[in-house]
């Protein structure tokens, strides 16, 4: 690898999968992955595979179907988790064990419970133990920016001379600064890596005080050639490094970094959406790169100077990250039409996928008359290739002053089913005898509303995220009915 290349790390399936919750499946896991590979990102850390029995299964679908991006599982110092990621990932082309633990005085006296000594020997043992197993060893010295800088040296220093070829400082609670961290930085690459060409100096940077992806592109010129990173930039608490800024900001100002990046940036845009979709995070209107007024222009100024030339208020181009023209499709439109919408955004979707997606586009043509490439988007994001075993019959509610009831009836396993019920709303009520109906104690943890387009007519995605007493799960839906498409939501999170 060239000195000037710079590995861009995506944890989005590990440590932003870790956001409350967000509860991904094996399958939706792998479908991340393979878009993050079509990003060209260098590494995917899959999951940490100790953690459950679907983290593992996750972590090892994943390395047996990416072809060209390093697989890592996270592992904590311990055998069993060094191992459990060891089973997960060796049977991908190429892997990576990333192996962890706290360095903090505050850490280690309160979650860890050990002296320096400790820790120093759990490093030490564990990263010779992983090296043991795969070739390619990281290791992370969690809360690194508060930890003694002279531990911080000697831990780092015992994992290179056991072998780890990539050393993380991460900044776990967001609490640097672009200038201390940059002295850090620098101390870690002079002390650790010196002259060792063959070791990389890693960053992972949370954004508690906004500051991650500032962080992240200092240590650059300090030497760092790898930085870690989530698409929209989810993760714990406030997040974080965005993985889409971090490949944009390199390439847009390569007069102030200079490393070479391999991203294949007009994937960025689906790589966003996708993840957005299957965590049932949005992302912000104004996020930088892929929100959707990033490349919006509503001052009266900035359309006159856009108009004249693009540059005079865009410093990158919608195209270079993947942005395309609005599809426009309304009810007359047929299914040659609707295919050929589908073709135009690259979507690859079996008869039955297709027959069920058009009969969904047709039902909310005739509400609406236009749909645009949004709206498409979550039709096909909302189709379960397998037939549900619950389905909506038909919904009627009524409110008045206090007063909400609601009337449902659902097909279940082929048999019409009616329950009525009252509660504080007309979708609590609607919820109440959806679980009345199927005598369910699913718990909603969350639930969100939001608009795919503008108008009185708008159209709705709603996630849902229930607690069934067992697992997470979350659904969705979308229609111009809030009320049908909230029960749709509900009932897509009981299905699964």
């Amino acid at each position: 690898m060239s000195s000037d290349q710079l590995i861009i790390f995506d944890t989005t399936l590990r440590d932003g999968e870790q956001s409350p919750g967000i509860a991904l499946t094996p399958s939706e896991k792998l479908l991340i992955a393979q878009q993050l590979e079509k990003l060209k990102v260098d590494v995917i850390e899959a999951g940490f595979a100790a953690s459950s029995p679907g983290d593992w299964k996750g972590v090892n679908l994943i390395a047996n179907n990416i072809e060209n991006s390093t697989i890592a599982s996270l592992a904590r110092c311990v055998q069993e988790d060094i191992e459990q990621a060891h089973e997960a990932i060796k049977v991908a082309k190429k892997s990576r064990i990333h192996v962890f633990t706290s360095t903090s005085d505050i850490h280690m006296e309160h979650m860890l419970r050990k002296t320096k000594e400790e820790v120093l020997r759990d490093a030490k043992e564990s990263v010779r133990f992983a090296k043991k197993l795969c070739e390619d060893i990281e290791f992370s010295a969690q809360d690194a920016t508060r930890t003694d800088h002279d531990f911080l040296i000697e831990i780092l220093k015992v994992a290179v001379e056991e072998g780890a070829t990539t050393i993380n400082v991460p900044d776990t609670v967001g609490y640097a600064t672009p200038s201390d961290y940059l002295e850090l930085l620098k101390k870690v690459y002079s002390e650790v890596r010196g002259k060792n060409e063959d070791v990389i100096i890693s960053t992972h940077c949370h954004n508690d005080l906004g500051l991650a992806v500032a962080n992240s592109l200092t240590a650059i010129n300090a030497g760092a050639r790898q930085i870690e990173g989530a698409i929209n930039g989810i993760g714990e608490r406030a997040g974080n490094t965005s993985t889409e800024e971090i490949i944009m900001a390199v390439k847009t100002r390569q007069d102030q970094y200079g490393v070479e990046i391999n991203a294949e940036t007009t994937e960025i845009s689906e790589t966003s959406r996708l993840v957005s979709k299957l965590t049932g995070y949005p992302v912000q209107y104004n996020k930088a790169v892929v929100g959707r007024n990033a490349f919006s222009h509503e001052s009266g100024i900035h359309q006159h100077g856009y108009l004249r030339n693009t540059m005079t208020y865009e410093i990158m181009t919608p195209d270079s990250v993947g942005q395309e023209s609005k599809i426009v499709l309304g009810k007359h439109s047929g299914r040659a039409g609707f295919k050929d919408a589908l073709e135009k955004l690259e979507f690859d979707i079996d008869e039955e996928t297709f027959n069920i997606s058009f009969e969904k586009f047709k039902k909310l043509a005739d509400r609406k008359g236009e749909i645009v490439e949004n709206e498409l988007r979550a039709i096909i994001g909302q189709v379960e290739i397998n037939e549900a075993p619950v389905k909506l019959v038909s919904v009627s509610v009524n409110s008045k002053d206090q007063y909400a009831s609601a009337k449902i009836t659902l097909s279940v396993n082929g048999e019409n089913k009616t329950q009525e019920a009252e509660g504080d709303g007309m979708i609590h009520a609607a919820f109440k005898a959806v679980k009345e109906i199927l005598q369910s104690e699913a718990v909603l943890i969350d639930y969100r509303v939001e608009s795919i387009t503008k108008g009185a007519d708008a159209t709705a995605e709603i996630v849902t995220i229930i607690n069934d007493g067992h697992n997470l799960k979350q659904g969705r839906a979308v229609s111009t009915d809030v009320v049908q498409g909230s029960v749709e939501s509900f009932l897509n999170a009981l299905n699964r």
